[in-house]
C-alpha cells in the first residue's frame, strides 16, 4: 500500500515524544524515530504527497513515517485529537473543523484549534468531475443528475455544493447519493452508481475514472463569469479561480478553467509543541528537492509558494521555519494573530455553550450552537463566515 516507504512504523498508541530523537548534522533538525500522518484514502493526492514527504524523512533522518488512510475529515482528525498522529493532510475541512460547523458542530467535536504547517497549490485544481457518458458539458447540465456526497466529510460535501452554486444549482436540483468514503464515492462513479464526484484533478481515482469505460470530464468554471463565481464563493469562500494544467484529461496543452484552494494542508493542533512542528516543517522546507517530484502536486509545498493570509492560522513552530526561509512578513504576523484570536473566541463560545445546559437532541444541539457561535463572533466583531 505504501510502496514509496521503505519502512513503516507500528501503530502509535500514544502521542509522539521527542524523548527519542536523532540529529541531522547537516541541518541540525531533530525528528523522532517514528511519525504518523493521516490523509485521505490510498491513492489520493493527499495520501501520495504524504508518502513522498515520509520517504524523504526516512532517507534523510531515518524517521519511519506511517500514513493512515481515512475516508473523511472526522476520521482524519480523530487520530490527531487522540495524539496517535502528529499531522493530517487536510483540505477545506480544516476550516470547517476550526469553525465548529457541520459535523464538527456535534457534541463530540466543536471548534478545533487546528494550525497549518505547509500547504500546496500547484498545477492542479479541485472541482466536480463528471462521467463523460452522461453527456454533461457545463455545470448547469448536472440538473437532475446523481452527485456523490461522503458521510462525515463536510469539506467534500460543501465543496460540491459550492461548485453546483456556480451554475445556480442547489442540493434540491440534483440526486444526492451518499457514500461511506471518498474512495467509495469515486468507485461509485466508475461503477455507474453516481454521475459526478468532487476531487482534485490529480487524485488517483480521477485517473482511474478517466481510463474507465465511462470516461471523465471537468465542466469549466470560467473566471470571467463573475456572477457564477460570486455564487460559488458565497458557499465556499476559500475557493479562487485557477487554470488547471495537470490532472486527469488535463495538460498544459489542454488546460481547463476551474477553481482551487490549498490541498493538501498539513495541519497540527495548536497544543502540539512548537519545536516538534518546527522540526517537521523545517525538514520539509530544506529537503524540498528530495520530494517535490514524488507525487503530483508535491511541488506546491515550496516555502515560497505558500498561500498567504488564508482562513486558518499557521502554527508558531511553522512560522519560525518560514521566517528562517525568508517567507514571512509583519502583515502575515498580524493576520495570523487575528486568526489565533478567532480560535480563542470560538473555544470560549463552545465552553460557554456547554455550560448552558444545551439540548440533548443532536439537531437541537447543533441549532443552538450555531446561534451561540454567531452571537460570539458578532460580539467580537468577527465575520460569521456561514451566513445563510
Amino acid at each position: 500500500m505504501l510502496r514509496g516507504l521503505l519502512v513503516l512504523a507500528p501503530a502509535l498508541v500514544a502521542g509522539i515524544s521527542f524523548a527519542s530523537t536523532r540529529y541531522s548534522f547537516a541541518e541540525d533538525i531533530k525528528l523522532p524515530a517514528t511519525l504518523t500522518f493521516t490523509a485521505y484514502d490510498t491513492g489520493t493526492a493527499g495520501f501520495n504527497i504524504a508518502v513522498g514527504v515520509g520517504k524523504m524523512m526516512k532517507d534523510k533522518y531515518g524517521t519511519d513515517v506511517r500514513v493512515l488512510p481515512a475516508g473523511n475529515d472526522v476520521a482524519r482528525l480523530a487520530p490527531l485529537r487522540a495524539k496517535r498522529a502528529v499531522s493530517a493532510a487536510m483540505g477545506s475541512g480544516t476550516y470547517f473543523a476550526q469553525e465548529g460547523v457541520f459535523e464538527f458542530g456535534s457534541k463530540e467535536w466543536g471548534p478545533q484549534p487546528l494550525q497549518t504547517l505547509l500547504s500546496t497549490v500547484d498545477c492542479n485544481c479541485a472541482s466536480l468531475a463528471v462521467a463523460a457518458d452522461t453527456g454533461v458539458k457545463e455545470l448547469k447540465d448536472l440538473k437532475g443528475k446523481r452527485v456523490g456526497f461522503v458521510v462525515g466529510s463536510p469539506a467534500l460535501n460543501q465543496n460540491s455544493l459550492a461548485v453546483l452554486a456556480f451554475a445556480g444549482l442547489t442540493l434540491k436540483d440534483v440526486k444526492a447519493v451518499e457514500f461511506a468514503s471518498y474512495g467509495a464515492m469515486w468507485k461509485g462513479l466508475i461503477n455507474n452508481d453516481v454521475d459526478a464526484a468532487f476531487g482534485t484533478t490529480i487524485t488517483g481515482p480521477a485517473k482511474e475514472a478517466e481510463t474507465s469505460p465511462r470516461g471523465l470530464i471537468w465542466p469549466p468554471l470560467p473566471a470571467k463569469d463573475k456572477e457564477g463565481w460570486a455564487r460559488m464563493q458565497k458557499v465556499g469562500s476559500f475557493f479562487f479561480p485557477q487554470l488547471a494544467t495537470c490532472g486527469a484529461g488535463i495538460s498544459p496543452e489542454k488546460p481547463i478553467e476551474l477553481g482551487n484552494y490549498p490541498y493538501p494542508i498539513f495541519v497540527a493542533y495548536a497544543s502540539q509543541p512548537a519545536d516538534q512542528v518546527y522540526a517537521i516543517t523545517k525538514a520539509m522546507i530544506v529537503n524540498y528537492d528530495a520530494y517535490k517530484d514524488s507525487a503530483p502536486g508535491a511541488g506546491g509545498l515550496a516555502a515560497n509558494r505558500q498561500t498567504k493570509n488564508w482562513v486558518v492560522p499557521v502554527h508558531p513552530g511553522a512560522v519560525k521555519a518560514l521566517k528562517e526561509a525568508g517567507q514571512w512578513s509583519d502583515a502575515q504576523e498580524a493576520h495570523n494573530n487575528q486568526l489565533i484570536k478567532r480560535q480563542e473566541v470560538l473555544a470560549a463560545a463552545w465552553a460557554d455553550y456547554g455550560k448552558s445546559n444545551p439540548p440533548s437532541d443532536d439537531k437541537a444541539f447543533l441549532d443552538g450552537w450555531t446561534k451561540a457561535r454567531a452571537a460570539a463572533l458578532a460580539k467580537a466583531g468577527m465575520p460569521n463566515g456561514f451566513e445563510e
